[in-house]
């Protein structure tokens, strides 16, 4: 999904990345993607009418400057491909398990190596994995429908039980990547400025592909892009810290449990 709010593209300084300094151009005019105004392009004909009408609400909500609840500024689990939200990913791999963990809410998702689906519906899916020669295949299916904040990325674009991905992951070089990396530059907000363009090492490179056939038209894919990051591991616990402080002052809607786990 596209962003039809765009901020002017300033280069040269920390502008690029946005700012709320600069207020939002005319709808179709070429700019870096507003992160304080999502509106989804409830025009694309992938998205099946009555999943239009609910993107351009979220998208009418944003323009009149109310934050909706998402998984991420909730502090609920953000299963993928709503996770891609978050830009660390660490992947520990193991014989028989590859397990990811996700910056900005420590999600975590488990990856089953050469096994079957299971029939249970999870928060983050069943993600089964195997190799095919340097490529590492995730597909996931099963992802929960009946929860609280359902929708696979920011401009609140909903999802059914048919939703399937797949995931290929392989390590790419920087000439693979460029003309990704390039478009990242012209149309996306780079909140922690361009970390790419200087690598020469070896990049991560996933290339996604959803199908939801209660949702879309048609299936449809994504590439997206990682480098090494050269810092230690953070820890974020958004539940510890759920104070509103970008929006109305209240406190988010934390998950809660009815009685104690212990």
């Amino acid at each position: 999904m596209t962003n039809k709010v765009r901020w002017p593209r300033v280069f040269g300084s920390l502008v690029e990345a946005g700012t709320l300094a600069l207020p939002p151009l005319k709808d179709g005019e070429d700019g870096i993607s507003d992160y304080d105004q999502l509106v989804g392009d409830y025009t694309n004909p992938i998205l099946q009418p009555w999943a239009a009408e609910v993107v351009k609400k979220f998208g009418e909500m944003s323009r009149a400057g109310i934050t909706y609840g998402n998984p991420s500024n909730q502090c609920w689990p953000e299963p993928p491909p709503f996770i891609y939200k978050q830009a660390l990913v660490l992947i520990l791999q193991q014989p028989d398990t590859i397990t990811m963990v996700y910056s900005g809410n420590m999600d975590v998702r488990r990856v089953r190596m050469n096994q079957p689906h299971k029939d249970t519906p999870a928060l983050y899916g069943d993600s089964v994995g195997h190799y095919e020669g340097d490529t590492l295949v995730i597909d996931t299916v099963g992802i929960r429908t009946d929860r609280k904040y359902a929708m696979i990325d920011l401009f609140g674009t909903p999802y059914t039980k048919a939703l399937h991905m797949v995931e290929r992951y392989r390590l790419r070089t920087y000439d693979d990547v460029k003309d990704a990396i390039e478009r990242n530059k012209k149309e996306n907000w780079l909140f922690t400025g361009d970390v790419f363009s200087g690598h020469r090492g070896k990049f991560l490179q996933l290339e996604l592909t959803v199908e939801d056939n209660g949702v879309f038209t048609t299936p449809w894919t994504s590439t997206l892009t990682y480098v090494p990051w050269p810092s230690t591991w953070p820890e974020v616990v958004c539940a510890e810290n759920p104070h509103q402080y970008y929006y109305d002052g209240s406190d988010t809607d934390v998950p809660r449990a009815d009685k104690p786990d212990f």
